[in-house]
């Protein structure tokens, strides 16, 4: 079950009378950043959503619940919910199965909605490759080829982005720099793991 937020608020602390019975819910990708969709929510969805897991919102036009995804299979599976200081907004931060919009875009807003991160994106696309394992991908040819031989990839992109560090110009050790994170993003999605868990250890050192 997901939480509302980790400091005890429960549904009864969201104003839904403010908005008339709804208030609106902003979707953003729960390691890109990117501003996925904008939804209602009424308190049967809002619990509906901490239950599963999945985004679920009121729809207007239909005047009935709805899970993003239903129908398509592109849902999304939602990371964690906070609500605004004047607790009648939510912003919920999720991990999209496919596109999040009707015309086939990753997000409702196009390109305007730009990710916070280009790792972030990468990593994205990234466990995607994990998940689809498309042919002629070199992704997926580093997935195929065990953790062994991505782990040993990486090695080597360290030691020639060390050595790029000391006889190399500066635009060598960018692109040595940008093959690595590359690999090691492979490296840790082979394990199970991601640029989000790196970050919450970095936090935890820095708290």
């Amino acid at each position: 079950m997901i939480e509302l937020r980790p400091d005890g608020l429960t549904v009864d602390d969201v104003d839904f009378d403010r908005a008339g019975g709804l208030v609106p819910g902003v979707v953003q990708h729960a390691t890109t950043g990117q501003v996925l969709m904008v939804g209602f929510l009424d308190r049967a969805a809002l619990e509906t959503t901490l239950a599963t897991g999945l985004a679920t919102f009121w729809s207007r036009s239909r005047q009935e619940q709805w899970t993003k995804g239903e129908t398509s299979g592109n849902t999304l599976a939602v990371r964690s919910v906070e609500v605004d200081c004047d607790r009648d907004t939510l912003l919920m931060h999720a991990i999209p199965a496919g596109p999040t919009c009707h015309t086939g875009d990753a997000t409702c807003f196009g390109q305007h909605a730009r990710p916070g991160s280009f790792v972030h994106e990468l990593d994205a696309v990234v466990a995607s490759r994990h998940r689809e394992r498309p042919e002629s991908s070199y992704t997926t040819r580093l997935f195929d080829g065990g953790v062994r031989r991505i782990a040993q990839k990486v090695g080597e992109e360290g030691v020639e982005t060390a050595l790029a560090a000391v006889a190399q110009e500066d635009e060598d050790l960018l692109g040595e720099s940008a093959d690595l994170v590359y690999h090691l993003l492979v490296l840790l999605r082979s394990r199970g793991l991601g640029l989000e868990d790196v970050e919450r250890v970095l936090r935890e050192r820095h708290g």
